[in-house]
C-alpha cells in the first residue's frame, strides 16, 4: 500500500524515532511502513491519521 508518511513526517520535521514515539511503535516499524514493506493495522492507521491530523485516505492509497 502506497503512503505519504515519509513526506508528512519530513514536513513536520520529525525523525523516524520521533514519529515512532508518537505512534507507540519502534523506529523499525516506521521505516518498514515508509518503505512499503509493511502495511499498518487499521488501529495503527487511525493513530497515524490522528498524529498527522489528516484523513486516512489522504495518507494511504491502494495500489
Amino acid at each position: 500500500m502506497k503512503n505519504r508518511i515519509k513526506t508528512l513526517r519530513a514536513e513536520h520535521g520529525w525523525s523516524q524515532g520521533d514519529l515512532a514515539e508518537l505512534l507507540g511503535v519502534s523506529r523499525q516499524t516506521v521505516n518498514a511502513i515508509e518503505n512499503e514493506r509493511y502495511d499498518p493495522s487499521l488501529p495503527l492507521a487511525f493513530v497515524i491519521a490522528r498524529v498527522f491530523e489528516c484523513p486516512i485516505e489522504s495518507i494511504f492509497e491502494a495500489e
